[in-house]
């Protein structure tokens, strides 16, 4: 089980929320709907080169995991006022493919949001794309644990 996963992992490595501590590091993501739930808002990230929903590493001005999951989300997308999920909807963990430096493993807690009616997203220095992408044509080279995902997050959200 994933959760208790994190909780060792956090028992073993206070530093387990921060980019610089261990190699392996917890991170926030959102994966944004619109509010009919039948289109979702994907990165095509800079370094991975694949979509994903929004999301990163933790910071100090984060006041939680869920904060955190909102500013990735408000800033890797530029919309403001997103409806983020009071609690986690996924977790991933999973091995890093691409260039990301010291970082080698994320343990992935996920939050899903609505975005405002008729939000546009605008894209970020860290993606090559951002873009609403029908639920039922998704595009190729997204990451497989999408998915798993958003049925996660439409099981929350309807």
């Amino acid at each position: 089980m994933l959760r208790l996963e994190y909780l060792t992992f956090l028992a073993d490595h206070a530093d387990g929320v921060w980019k610089a501590g261990p190699p392996e590091h917890l991170t926030a993501s959102c994966l944004v709907l619109d509010e009919q739930l039948g289109r979702v808002l994907l990165t095509h990230h800079r370094r991975a080169r694949m979509w994903f929903q929004l999301g990163g590493h933790l910071e100090t001005v984060d006041r939680s995991v869920r904060a955190a999951a909102e500013r990735e989300a408000t800033e890797e997308s530029g919309i403001d006022g997103l409806r983020v999920t009071p609690v986690p909807v996924h977790l991933d963990r999973h091995v890093l493919v691409g260039d990301f430096g010291r970082c080698r493993e994320h343990l992935d807690i996920r939050y899903a949001a609505i975005a405002p009616p008729g939000a546009e997203p605008r894209v970020s220095g860290e993606s090559l794309d951002v873009r609403w992408w029908s639920l039922d044509a998704l595009p190729e080279g997204h990451v497989d644990e999408l998915d798993g995902l958003v049925a996660a997050a439409l099981r929350v959200l309807r």
